[in-house]
């Protein structure tokens, strides 16, 4: 019998009260919210240009210039902490398009200023808005995933991440190589350094009109009461009647009395509830590993390793685009063999990588001014294993940990305890970020990666004993 193909792709994919939801519109809800991880990322990933930049415009110390890159870190632990409970309060949607309006403060805001002061604070301004979508993004998309593809769904805030991380790198080269470096004159005779932070306005100001479209999270809209309403959304998601999903949420929730701090312990006990620690272990883990030392001073490393600005910033972009290639990966296997063997893939990964780089930077020469020079095959050895080590990263710890934060927690703690996990990430990457620069001048890069390394060895037994497969469970299953 001959079928209109048109038709049957039509109706798969329309989307009304009356007729099964669209892959299309889950998609679409998803992606917006992933728009918060992108300027996560770009946020991220726009002081890496500028370190040199940032340092000689305000005199800055070694110390100081650790401080400019990491204060933003804490202003993201504050935020993750914030972010969980107001959303469980507020709502998923309202949250963020208030973190909208904070990126877009701090983008402008840290192109503007004249002195260390004034740049950390709008840096730790942006780094609420950060932390706060480090937070949101996760569990809104987990929220609103069908589980059958909630993983490649959820991998979605990574790869937002790595292509926010690109497009930093990306602009910040090409910016730099129109003024002749980072403190060159750009447009309108105003220093390149301070357009790399403009050009985050243009995220900022798309994913707040993005969030104004999509719906409210269907499961703090049960916990709210609003059942109707979640009703609706959930039949666009998955396209089958909700009642069945609402009664699970419902009872996930124990809607009888309200969330509360005391949830997120062992009920009678002053003990913390052990998933809470895998929470914040896997977190801690993520950042021990080194992984934004190469994001954030990828042209330092390099310029210390003996490669000019303008190489140390091409490579950059080479890392970039590495990263969003292994994250594409993730996406393809994370729903097929599942969280815990990518994850055990990549801490082995990373530990032969970073074992490597250890013993190429512990065993390169110096040059007549003390300057590390990687002589003859390796300084190419050295950019092979680098982007190995963020390959493994980007297959594996990068996009899995987010994925396991949005799923691992029970509906009634999730925002609280997602926040509580976030934030201690964004202290441990405070911590990785503050001290490379002195690591960097006391044991040098091979100390450095060799402690990095160190970490990505115990992440192994660590994956080993305490995480449990989640893959094509629903949320209130797990």
């Amino acid at each position: 019998m001959k079928t209109d193909t048109k038709n049957d792709f039509e109706n798969t994919f329309q989307v009304t009260d009356e007729q099964p939801g669209s892959i299309l519109y889950v998609l679409f809800i998803a992606s917006v919210a992933a728009i918060g991880g992108f300027l996560f990322g770009f946020d991220s990933g726009v002081i890496n240009g500028t370190v040199t930049a940032l340092g000689n415009a305000f005199n800055s110390s070694d110390v100081s210039t650790g401080f400019n890159v990491a204060s933003v870190l804490l202003g993201c632990a504050l935020g993750a902490l914030a972010a969980g409970p107001l959303s469980d309060h507020y709502g998923r949607k309202a949250i963020m398009i208030i973190t909208a309006v904070i990126f877009a403060i701090s983008a402008f805001g840290s192109g503007i200023s004249d002195s260390s002061i004034e740049f950390i604070l709008y840096r730790l301004f942006g780094g609420l808005g950060i932390g706060a979508a480090s937070v949101l993004a996760p569990a809104y998309i987990a929220e609103v995933a069908p589980a059958a593809i909630r993983g490649r769904l959820a991998t979605l805030q990574q790869l937002a991440i790595v292509l926010g991380l690109f497009t930093a790198f990306l602009s910040n080269y090409l910016i730099a190589t129109a003024a002749g470096g980072a403190e060159g004159v750009f447009m309108l005779d105003i220093a390149a350094w301070r357009w790399m932070f403009w050009v985050e306005l243009i995220p900022a100001i798309l994913f707040f009109v993005g969030v104004l479209f999509i719906p409210e999270s269907p499961r703090y809209l049960v916990a709210q009461g609003k059942i109707a309403q979640a009703r609706r959304i959930f039949k666009k998601i998955n396209g089958t009647d909700a009642s069945q999903q609402i009664e699970k949420v419902q009872a996930s929730l124990h809607s009888d009395k309200k969330t509360s701090i005391r949830d997120l312990f062992i009920e009678g006990q002053k003990k913390i509830h052990p998933i809470i620690w895998v929470g914040i272990a896997l977190s801690v883990f993520q950042q021990f590993v080194g992984i934004n030392v190469v994001f954030y001073y990828g042209s330092e490393i390099w310029q210390a390793a003996g490669f000019d600005e303008s190489q140390s910033l091409l490579i950059n972009v080479l890392t970039g685009t590495t990263n969003i290639i292994s994250t594409f990966i993730a996406i393809a296997l994370v729903d097929k063999i599942g969280r815990k063997p990518l994850l055990l893939v990549g801490s082995v990964g990373m530990f032969i990588s970073l074992g490597a780089l250890t013993y190429i930077f512990g065993t390169a020469g110096f040059d007549e001014v003390g300057k590390l020079a990687l002589t003859g095959n390796m300084g190419t050895f050295a950019l092979i294993m680098a982007n190995l080590f963020v390959v493994f990263f980007g297959l594996s710890w990068g996009p899995i940990v987010w994925v396991l934060l949005g799923e691992m927690f029970n509906n009634r703690i999730r925002g609280a305890a997602l926040a509580i996990a976030a934030s201690a990430q964004w202290l441990a990457n405070f911590t990785i970020t503050m001290t490379f620069p002195i690591l960097l001048g006391s044991v040098g890069l091979s100390g450095a990666y060799g402690l990095y390394a160190i970490s990505a060895f115990i992440s192994i037994f660590f994956v080993i004993k305490y995480i449990k497969e989640t893959r094509g469970l629903q949320l209130e299953d797990i």
